[in-house]
């Protein structure tokens, strides 16, 4: 299974970057001394000239963060990897299934972390990756859902991408998903809050800058779940999403509300390129 892993890894990253003027410059690293993670690429072409080159937040890390992460033996969110794996398989619910009954060995999801958020017809929505697990859960296992951004909840998503690291972010944005990514560019650029910032004025304005003594990053969401020094445990994507809101001092969305849902789409679409890095360890 490894080897196969690795293998979709290398194809996807050379499919993705070949005949582009920039695929020489593509910078990365290699996971655990084997999976190449690509870090630093061209900016995907819908980010029309706002960005030419896109950096993974591991850019933006002092050298003990950066070593953290490419080894999964000092990487901190690799424990609440290791309870979603016990978790997978697992009967939960009224009709005693566990993950591994429909879906097989975690492993087998590989490829399924990349394109999230996206359009599921059968809902007739845009559906987080946390919003699809609840679905199977309530209505595959009978179980309860898991609250949004909450620990069993990030630690599923969090083996989710595990098993996806090295393989390029490729969110749809057009078709059905295209209004409800267009919601999502609209809240990324506007300004909230008595401090009148927006998504863009810090991460796409003054990525490099410092912040209280932190550079800000350009703000991707392809190492989400991410284990932050801060608070010693793994964040989801709209726990920092609220956090960044409030920031702003502006009345914030909560995890997984309709608003939050269209931006990580649209943030999500910006990590296009970049490899899912998940758990990634961060300041």
């Amino acid at each position: 299974m490894k080897t196969k892993l690795l293998q979709g890894i290398a194809a996807a990253t050379l499919a993705l970057t070949a005949g582009t003027a920039q695929a020489e410059e593509v910078i990365g690293y290699d996971l655990n001394g084997e999976i190449p993670v690509v870090v630093e690429t061209a900016a995907p072409d819908h980010l029309d000239g706002a960005l030419n080159t896109i950096r993974s937040g591991w850019t933006f890390r002092d050298e003990s963060t950066k070593t953290m992460q490419m080894d999964d033996f000092d990487n901190p969110g690799m424990l609440a990897v290791e309870e979603a794996e016990a978790a997978w398989s697992t009967a939960e619910g009224s009709e005693g299934k566990s993950c591994a009954d429909c879906h097989g060995a975690a492993e087998d999801m590989a490829g399924v972390k990349p394109v999230y958020p996206k359009y599921v017809e059968a809902a007739g929505e845009v559906r987080t990756l946390q919003m699809q697990m609840n679905d199977c859960r309530e209505n595959r296992m009978g179980a309860d859902p898991w609250k949004y951004d909450a620990s069993a909840a990030v630690a599923m998503e969090a083996l989710l991408s595990s098993v996806s690291r090295g393989l390029p972010m490729n969110v749809a944005i057009d078709g059905d998903a295209a209004e409800t990514w267009e919601e999502g560019k609209e809240l990324y650029y506007t300004r909230t809050g008595q401090l009148q910032l927006s998504c863009a004025n810090c991460h796409e304005d003054n990525y490099d800058n410092l912040i209280r003594a932190d550079h800000l990053s350009q703000g991707h969401t392809n190492g989400f779940p991410v284990y932050r020094l801060k608070n010693t445990k793994l964040n989801g994507v709209h726990s920092r999403f609220k956090g960044c809101v409030r920031d702003t001092r502006a009345h914030t969305y909560s995890p997984g509300s309709p608003e939050f849902v269209a931006l990580e789409l649209y943030v999500a679409s910006r990590s296009n390129g970049l490899s899912v890095e998940g758990p990634s360890v961060r300041n």
